[in-house]
């Protein structure tokens, strides 16, 4: 594995004309060196910006001959958006195929028949439906994918009124924004409610090594957001991923999107080829120490296996 590489700020337009903002990782080349490498594009997880911790991932996969493009989604981080924080799932699917477009179009650099997809969290649910509509893709890899918004959404609330109280706040919003107001903007994370959460979010818990990466992210959301979440399945496409390479890697104590969920869709509605790779910890565990070791090895393998010719 080689440790030298270098990262550029990069811009690229959407489908919808906004301009994301990302990273290109490479590795150095010699003087002289034409050669092609694979690539890899990746998006934070629900709300995150590139630097909480994401890059890691792709710092490591360049390590090993990869081109890496890791962006902020549009309406967060440095990348361009309306509203701002926004988390429009069919937006951000749309945009790993833009992204994977501006890989492809790096033809010094870039073989455009090795493609592969990187997701954690709400993005592990969306390479699932992109590497299953988009053919370009050659092998994927989604961590601890968010795989049914609904079931989540509704396992989030205490009881049935609870939940009614929140369809009830999704119709008041939505009249609010076609009246011309403002969407409504909540918190991402409720420190008070959920501390093992806020504890990863936190910079004041932050390492001071690490501080600089929330300067971008923001705790907030539309509540927009939440609604387009709860509409959202992933784990409806899985059966069209094949014959694209896919491994899963879980959490084995996911309260988040459900370690139960993920590994009975892996093997009921999974086709081969497939892998699926748990490690021991929380939703929030994967980005440090070990258990960042274990899953990044884990996804660089797969992409070795199946993009490295």
């Amino acid at each position: 594995m080689s440790t030298s590489f270098t990262r550029h700020d990069v811009e690229f337009p959407t489908e919808n004309g906004v301009l994301l903002h990302g990273w290109l990782f490479e590795p150095i080349r010699e003087v002289g060196n034409q050669k092609l490498y694979p690539g890899i594009v990746m998006s934070p997880y629900y709300g995150g910006v590139k630097e909480l911790f994401v890059d890691l991932y792709a710092e490591y996969f360049t390590k090993s001959n990869f081109v890496v493009l890791l962006y902020d989604n549009q309406n967060f981080g440095d990348s361009a958006g309306e509203p701002r924080q926004e988390i429009d799932p069919k937006k951000q699917v749309q945009d790993y195929s833009s992204a994977i477009t501006y890989l492809q179009s790096l033809t010094n650099l870039v073989d455009p028949e090795r493609i592969g997809i990187w997701g954690t969290s709400y993005s592990g649910g969306h390479v699932l439906v992109v590497s299953a509509i988009d053919k370009r893709v050659k092998c994927v890899v989604s961590q601890m994918p968010s795989i049914n918004g609904k079931q989540n959404l509704r396992r989030t609330q205490k009881n049935d009124e609870e939940y009614q109280k929140l369809l009830n706040a999704f119709e008041r919003d939505r009249k609010q924004i076609a009246e011309g107001g403002a969407p409504r903007k909540i918190p991402i994370v409720r420190p008070a409610v959920q501390p093992d959460w806020w504890e990863f979010f936190d910079v004041n818990q932050a390492l001071d090594e690490d501080k600089w990466r929330y300067k971008n992210w923001k705790n907030e959301q539309t509540l927009h957001s939440v609604e387009m979440y709860g509409e959202y399945n992933p784990e409806e496409y899985i059966e069209q991923v094949s014959p694209c390479p896919l491994l899963i890697i879980v959490a084995d104590n996911d309260t988040v999107t459900f370690t139960e969920d993920e590994i009975e869709l892996f093997e009921k509605k999974a086709h081969e080829p497939k892998k699926l790779v748990k490690f021991k910890g929380d939703h929030f565990s994967a980005y440090k120490g070990q258990p960042f070791e274990i899953t990044a090895k884990a996804a660089n393998e797969w992409f070795t296996k199946y993009l490295q010719t």
